[in-house]
């Protein structure tokens, strides 16, 4: 006798593609399903406002605050009737800036051209130190105090003999201002020499690497952030070495800085001349620094993470 089970497994699956094949689903609904699960096209992203872009941030918000100080600076200079010979205007430093340039603008040359020169020169010799330094501890450990013994002795007290031993002005004001440019480069430019990962050092070992190979592939990569971070705080001190230099020196003539044109200001009593050389010192220093950020930008904005930061 037969069992009903049997013929209910075979009607079973001929019920469910029944449904599949129903005459009130048109067939077209497939291709049109296909149709639509296709990605759309991404849409390019949206540039955010220009004030809202961190490049035009870092420039704008500092002019703003530049124009409220001289703002405020003008209105007290105006409101409390101040003289000239006490606190000068903005307005009036700038017009003694453009009718005293063919002085100033002579002098400030001098300054650059000493600071430049001073700073290469600590550039070089601290970069080759900071190499002496970390071909052994030993070597660091003797001389890394020295190194900090030029970093604390005021070159004030220093500069006088320099310029006694050394005959030519502009050679013996150069070696003061890379003096007190040296310290940064040596301590930053060793501290990143010595800071390189284990795992790395230790591969280096593993495939019997050269000192050499270990310096120039592993060593200087490493220390690439730190060296442009010690350029920065350099070409600054190189800036008030040359001013200090010029101070104890107190050449004149056509050799003048413009520490000797605030010098010659002071002795006058022309102090709107005076605040127009230290506007110009101001602005050397500040130009000088952001050449080295672009730099730092130009060497390190392609893969080191400091320079891809968006915070």
């Amino acid at each position: 006798m037969s069992t009903p089970f049997p013929s209910a497994s075979i009607a079973s699956p001929v019920a469910s593609p029944a449904v599949a094949t129903n005459p009130a689903v048109p067939r077209s609904a497939p291709a049109k399903t296909t149709a639509a699960a296709k990605p759309a096209t991404k849409a390019s992203p949206k540039r955010p406002p220009l004030m809202a872009q961190p490049r035009v941030q870092r420039v704008v918000y500092p002019l703003l605050v530049g124009v409220v100080l001289i703002a405020l600076w003008q209105g007290m200079v105006t409101a409390m009737d101040l003289p000239p010979y006490l606190v000068p205007s903005p307005i009036l430093m700038m017009k003694t800036l453009f009718t005293d340039w063919a002085a100033l603008g002579g002098s400030l040359w001098v300054t650059v051209k000493i600071t430049v020169l001073a700073f290469v020169v600590a550039t070089v010799a601290g970069v080759l130190i900071s190499f002496l330094f970390v071909q052994s501890k030993r070597i660091e450990t003797a001389l890394f105090p020295y190194a900090v013994l030029l970093q604390v002795t005021p070159i004030v007290a220093v500069a006088p003999l320099i310029i006694i031993w050394v005959k030519d002005p502009t050679a013996s004001m150069v070696i003061c201002a890379a003096l007190v440019a040296l310290f940064p480069i040596i301590s930053n430019t060793t501290l990143g020499l010595r800071s390189v990962e284990p795992d790395l050092q230790s591969y280096f070992q593993l495939n019997r690497a050269t000192r050499l190979q270990t310096l120039l592939r592993l060593r200087i990569p490493s220390a690439l952030p730190y060296f442009f971070g010690g350029l920065r705080i350099s070409s600054g001190l190189a800036l008030i070495g040359a001013v200090v230099a010029e101070f104890v020196a107190g050449t004149g003539g056509q050799g003048a800085g413009l520490a000797y044109q605030i010098l010659q200001a002071g002795f006058q009593l022309n102090i709107p001349r005076m605040f127009a050389a230290l506007l110009l010192i101001s602005l050397t220093g500040v130009a000088l620094f952001v050449l080295m950020a672009w730099l730092t930008r130009v060497a390190l904005g392609g893969w080191h993470a400091s320079e891809n930061s968006q915070d």
